[in-house]
């Protein structure tokens, strides 16, 4: 018998797993399908949670589908409360393992996780999965990537560079091995599986979010992604995605792909295949041609870590910029809605509140707390990372280098003024009002 470790990360789906099916067709007999839970007290250099309450639920309710859904398929997830680099050699051990396969992350964070293993004796096979197009099928080095995004975007469209089509969920699953109960306990199963029990947090299903992931139509589970993309199409939503976009309240003006795309219940191949099927059923136009210029963002970004890595994560980034200065109090107040801007002010308590902001909001209280209030990019990120339900590493960061002008735009930055972003989206003051600043 031999048997294979899986670990599930970012990607919590069957449908469209590539890691997942090189784990299945490994030339293993059985398969231990593993999560490493973040420690609820894990804190950031900054001293905010890693993983704040939003993003907790909403991942226990993607890890309960995924949970459902392995177990139909006769390999139950096993939930471990422990980090990866305590929890996966144990395991290993206990099962006679020596290779982890799982999705290959291209932050310093993540990558430092797979560097434990490996220095534990493991062997680690990393799939890069979280893409629309897989970085080997640009028309460049990743070394060589475009530094701005219109550049990169026109030579993949010139190059007629198009998604391979998404893999089908697994039919079945090797058998798992039989983990000892003293390892169990070891590594925090039992913890874990009472962990993704726990309720949803009432801020959840606020009802002002824009994105109430405490509903079932919200439901962090990848039946609940898939289904949101199916109403979302047949709705014929986007056509007119484009002019709706700049919204900042209610869950249709904008896909809200993004915190299944983020937890990995929804796969960005599975949204082009199913968008490409609605432009030929219904045709194309301004607004599905933004969902894929959006996901084209999404990967470039993805693809600025894997040339940059660390070096995205410095105080001065990419540019040769002092590093950032900070304001403390200012900071304070920005993070409780608090500075006297009513338009950042009703955008920070909707954060705190729904762990949900829009695009155009996130870059509006981005911009204020680096260009008025004179603080800290990176406090900035980290406080993102602990409050949103859709946070992605690679977006995350790379659009803060963006607003602060570290990254690779040649442009040098994005100030945004409150007062004129309140006029051109906000004219009769009703975003400001529902969360008490107007």
């Amino acid at each position: 018998m031999s048997t294979v470790l899986f670990w599930f990360r970012n990607d919590l789906r069957l449908h469209d797993q590539p890691a997942l099916c090189a784990a299945l067709t490994s030339g293993a007999t059985h398969l231990l399908p593993v999560v490493c839970l973040p420690a609820p007290d894990e804190r950031t250099s900054w001293g905010f949670a890693r993983v704040g309450a939003h993003r907790r639920a909403f991942t226990a309710a993607a890890l309960r589908g995924l949970q459902g859904q392995m177990k139909a398929l006769g390999n139950p997830l096993l939930i471990c409360q422990a980090p990866p680099a305590t929890a996966l050699p144990q395991l290993a051990q206990a099962v006679g393992a020596t290779t982890v396969v799982c999705e290959d992350i291209a932050a310093p964070y993540e990558q430092a996780e797979v560097a434990a293993l490996r220095a534990a004796g493991l062997q680690v096979r990393t799939v890069w999965h979280s893409s629309l197009l897989p970085p080997v099928s640009m028309p460049w080095p990743v070394d060589q990537l475009p530094g701005v995004f219109t550049t990169f975007r026109q030579k993949v469209e010139r190059a007629g560079i198009t998604p391979a089509a998404p893999l089908p969920v697994p039919t079945k699953l090797l058998p798992p091995p039989e983990v000892p109960a003293p390892v169990l306990q070891a590594v925090g199963a039992e913890q874990g599986a009472a962990s993704i029990q726990q309720p949803t947090p009432p801020q959840g299903s606020d009802g002002r979010s824009s994105f109430p992931y405490g509903t079932t139509a919200c439901d962090g589970s990848e039946t609940a992604a898939l289904a949101h993309l199916a109403q979302y199409l047949a709705r014929k939503l986007p056509h007119s995605y484009k002019d709706t976009r700049n919204g900042l309240t209610g869950l249709d003006y904008s896909s809200k792909f993004s915190p299944w795309l983020a937890a990995g219940a929804l796969s960005p191949r599975q949204i082009d295949a199913d968008l490409k099927a609605f432009e030929r059923e219904h045709g194309a136009n301004d607004g599905t041609y933004w969902l894929w210029f959006e996901l084209l963002w999404r990967d470039y970004f993805r693809l600025l870590h894997l040339q940059y890595g660390a070096a995205l994560y410095r105080a001065r980034g990419l540019s040769e910029l002092p590093p950032a200065p900070h304001n403390p109090r200012g900071f304070e107040c920005w993070c409780r809605g608090d500075t006297g801007q009513p338009l950042v002010d009703a955008a920070m308590r909707e954060l705190a509140a729904t762990g949900y902001l829009s695009n155009r909001l996130r870059q509006v209280v981005a911009s204020y707390l680096i260009y008025d209030l004179r603080g800290d990019w990176r406090a900035g990120a980290a406080w993102f990372e602990s409050q949103l339900v859709d946070y992605d590493v690679y977006s995350n960061q790379a659009n803060w280098l963006y607003i602060a002008g570290r990254g690779t735009d040649p442009r040098g930055g994005r100030r945004f003024n409150p007062i004129k972003q309140a006029q051109d989206h906000d004219a009769d003051g009703s975003y400001r009002r529902l969360w008490g600043t107007a």
